[in-house]
């Protein structure tokens, strides 16, 4: 189904995030008229019936366009927010508030590269804006 996809599109930026047994994918691509969109990629790997064959994954894909980015992020930080504020005990909220550490992914590789999903920023691009007071 992406095959048919790839012939409008650029990929411009690409991003991987591990977080557990689960791998997410925010990928940034135009089309040939240059409208902009994310796509975010949930991918989980599966073991194969045979042990010792290969492991499929299972992938989940939303589309977002670039209108659509505003409100995608408020209704994201309004969920955030019910889930913290209604649903977590005060100490599972203090376990997401706590620092954590760098991952290797985000890290400034030896040979001077930059960190894994950093390599396809367009010039000049600057980390995204503070969204504010929010931890998420």
């Amino acid at each position: 189904m992406e095959d048919r996809y790839s012939k409008d599109q650029e990929e411009i930026y690409s991003h991987r995030m591990k977080a557990g047994k689960r791998t997410y994918f925010f990928d940034v691509k135009a089309t040939r008229g240059q409208d902009y969109y994310l796509t975010i990629t949930e991918s989980k790997r599966r073991p194969g019936a045979d042990p010792d064959g290969p492991a499929s994954y299972e992938k989940h894909k939303i589309f977002l366009y670039k209108e659509d980015f505003n409100k995608f992020i408020d209704a994201l930080h309004d969920a955030v927010d019910f889930v913290r504020d209604e649903l977590l005990t005060e100490e599972e909220v203090a376990e997401l508030d706590r620092p954590r550490p760098t991952f290797d992914s985000e890290q400034a590789r030896p040979d001077g590269q930059a960190p894994d999903g950093q390599a396809n920023r367009p010039a000049g691009h600057d980390p995204a804006p503070d969204l504010g007071e929010s931890t998420y």
